[in-house]
This record gives C-alpha cells, structure tokens and sequence, in this order.
C-alpha cells in the first residue's frame, strides 16, 4: 500500500439488459456512420473478414500476451479467448494475470505485455509522464462502461455513515486522518473517488489516499487500514458479503455511462503491427458483444471468468453486478439502470475523444498536470480511431456520427469536451 496523492514520477509534461436509449441513438446512426469506413464497410461481414485476413493484411504477430487484473471487467479478453474468437481473425490471445496496475504499467511499458486490459486514465498517465516514464501509448477501444463501485467501512456505518453527505458530516464533526484507497494514481478509480468527494463537499487533499491493488482491498478494509475505497467488481460486492463495508455509490452513480477499462498498448506496437492491432480489437469487440448478447452469456462470463486462473472467486460475488442486480448491504436493493456493459450495441467500445479529454481534465484538475495540455490533440494521438473502425468494419459494428459526446456527472455539471480548459478550471474544490 503505497501514498497516491503523488504523481508517480516527476517527469515534466510535455448484460444483458434492454437496449439504453444511448444505444437507439447509435444504431440510428449506424447507416450514416458507414461512409467514414470507405466500400469495404459497405461490404458483407464475411467478405470483409476474408478481407482482412489475406494477403498482407494477415496479423504480423500470431501470438500475443494481453495482461489483465482479477477484476469482472477483463471479462471480454478472457472470453475472447476462451470463445476462440482470437483465431477467427488470425491471432491468439494469452490472458496474463498480473498482480497489480503498477505491474501492468511495467510491462506495458517494456514490451512483456503486447497489450492490457487498462486503467483509461493510466494509458494517460503513461504517455503524459505523470505515471511512470514517458511513453507514446495508444488506447485501441473500451472495454466496458460502469460497474466500479464506491465501498465504506463498517464502522463509519454503525457511526451513522450511510452515503456521501452524511460522510461529509462525519468527517466535520469528528476530525481525524480519514484514509481512502484507489488502485493508481492517475487512473479511473482515483478519479471517481475525487469526483464523488468533491460532490459531497469533502477535499480529497484533506484525507489520506493510498493505492492498493484491486484484490487486497477487502483485506485493508478488514483489518482498518482503510476507511473507505474505489475498486471495481467484484471487490465492491466481496465486500458486502464478508461484512466489512457497505456500498456507498456505484461509479455510474457519478457518471451514467461512463468509460472505465481500455485496451491499451504502444503506439510503436500498433506501428509495426498494425494488422496485428485491429486483429485483437476486432476479437475482444466481438467478445464484448457476446456477452451483452444475453443473460446467459453473462452467466457463462461469470463461471468462466471466477477460476482461479482468472479472477479467483465464486461465480456468485460476480454475477449479479453484471447483471445490474444491486444491494448496497443496508438492505436496499434494485436493479441498476446503467451496469456494467461490455458492448451496447458498441457504444461501450468506441474511444471518444472526449472520454480521453475527461481525464485530461481530471488530471490538471487535482495537481497532476501543473499546466493545461492540449486536450484535443493529446487525445486524438492516444485514441487510435482508425484501429478501432478498422476492426469495426471487420465484425461489423456501428460507428457513432462524432468523436465526441455529452454527458451530465453527478453534481450536474455538464461536459462536452468542447472547453476542456474551463471546464478543468469550473470546479470548486480542486488542487490549489
């Protein structure tokens, strides 16, 4: 367990549930997002496979390592797998479990890995130089949207904590070192964490945050090193169950649809193996839509994905999160209108801009960046939109009409992607 509110190095910067409305909109746009993929989209979906895996547009690299975390949402890289699905376009994908994001971030970096199921705002993070050495990096496509989760202890409830206000007043009342963890300094979980503080009126600069990685935080949480944490499933829902903590939000309690895990990787991979690239996009994406596809395939990606040799627990802890079946371990129940979605009809996988932009936003936001970037152009070299439609004409899945979207958080405040500057600089508690 580490101190996070650092940034890692100091290197200058130079389910199965009915279809969302988010989804209608963007299969109402499919047909006109087609042109943007040229004849070949126009073609059927197996000649445009054949196409692909002929001649020189064969992957370059048969055989690639994609790193993962025991988390539910490296479901799609596993099953990609699994499924055999990686073979159909040419490649074969060999999930590797590694024990933390720090971990993840090394091997990324120096080759060990050829891709990994990544915090978004690390592959950031990476390539800015504020999470490690500076690396040009490339996020290839969303993994899913939702499903990380927000957990307080025991013992802040039976001292009559039971959300985010009355957390606020707890810490008010009864000052004291108050410690929370995420699991990387410049990732997804540290963001939500900071964002949904901050709406409850609680300066993160005023608590004590730490990282842990994602399968040790019930234990921390056991034994009191931790008041509270951001982690995604299944150590949300561990929790409940063991009788350490209760859920006090849902990450799409602060952001409805929010982009959470990506495929990450090299810019300098994806530049010598570019077919290799779309061929395992193109896998996980079809991945992804098989799961969405139908309860039962959740079910499957539950039993699959609980083995040891992936995320080592019982297919119960995980299932009924996927499925958006929620409790909170207060005795309130319901059935979450945005969980965790791996595909929605691709709206899960395509990698806005503005999505990038956010967290660009975040990072100057709490002290990460010292100065503001350039949003637009940052994100449009990391997201490689053109691996993404490429593998998107192969399994024939829908384009949105822009790059971009808008979407209202949980404080109200809407963003857009259209100033990220003034947007970074709106907030009322941020890093001085």
């Amino acid at each position: 367990m580490t101190d996070a509110r650092k940034p890692a190095s100091n290197a200058p910067v130079h389910a199965a549930a009915p279809a969302s409305p988010q989804r209608r909109t963007w299969l109402g746009n499919a047909a006109k997002a087609a042109t943007g993929l040229g004849m070949l989209s126009l073609a059927d979906p197996l000649v445009r496979r054949a196409a692909w895996a002929a001649g020189s547009d064969a992957p370059e690299k048969k055989e690639v390592k994609v790193g993962f975390i025991p988390l539910t949402d490296c479901a799609s890289v596993v099953m990609a797998s699994v499924l055999g699905l990686d073979k159909k376009h040419g490649v074969t994908i060999i999930p590797t479990k590694e024990a933390s994001w720090a971990g993840v971030r090394e091997k990324l970096a120096n080759g060990d890995l050829d891709f990994a199921h990544a915090l978004y705002g690390m592959i950031y993070g990476m390539h800015l130089g504020i999470a490690g050495n500076r690396q040009d990096m490339a996020v290839l496509m969303g993994l899913n949207q939702n499903g990380q989760g927000i957990t307080l202890s025991k013992q802040l409830h039976e001292a009559g904590v039971v959300d985010g206000d009355s957390l606020h007043k707890k810490m008010a009342s009864e000052p004291r070192q108050y410690t929370f963890a995420h699991t990387f300094p410049t990732g997804t979980h540290a963001m939500w964490l900071y964002y949904w503080l901050a709406s409850h009126g609680i300066d993160p600069a005023a608590t004590r945050t730490v990282t842990v990685p994602p399968p040790q935080m019930v234990a921390n949480m056991r034994i009191g090193n931790v008041d509270g944490y951001c982690v995604g499933e299944p150590w949300n829902a561990r929790a409940i169950i063991d009788k350490v903590g209760f859920s006090a939000a849902a990450s799409q309690d602060i952001w409805p649809g929010h982009p959470e895990k990506v495929l990450g990787t090299r810019q300098e991979f994806v530049q010598r193996h570019p077919n290799t690239a779309r061929a395992v996009t193109a896998a996980i994406l079809e991945a992804s839509r098989w799961i969405d596809s139908s309860p039962e395939n959740v079910r499957k990606t539950a039993q699959t994905i609980a083995a040891k040799s992936y995320v080592n627990t019982d297919a119960a802890t995980i299932v009924d999160r996927m499925l958006g079946r929620y409790a909170n371990g207060l005795g309130k129940s319901w059935n979450d209108s945005h969980p965790m979605r791996f595909h929605d009809g691709g709206a899960a996988n395509y990698p806005y801009l503005s999505d990038g932009m956010w967290f660009l936003t975040q990072h100057k936001r709490w002290g990460l960046l010292k100065t503001h970037p350039d949003y637009a152009a940052i994100a449009g070299r990391i997201n490689r939109i053109d691996v993404y439609e490429q593998a998107a004409a192969a399994t024939g899945t829908p384009l949105p009409s822009s790059p971009s979207r808008s979407s209202r958080l949980l404080d109200g405040v809407l963003w857009d992607g259209s100033d990220p500057a003034a947007y970074a600089d709106s907030f009322a508690i941020k890093a001085a």
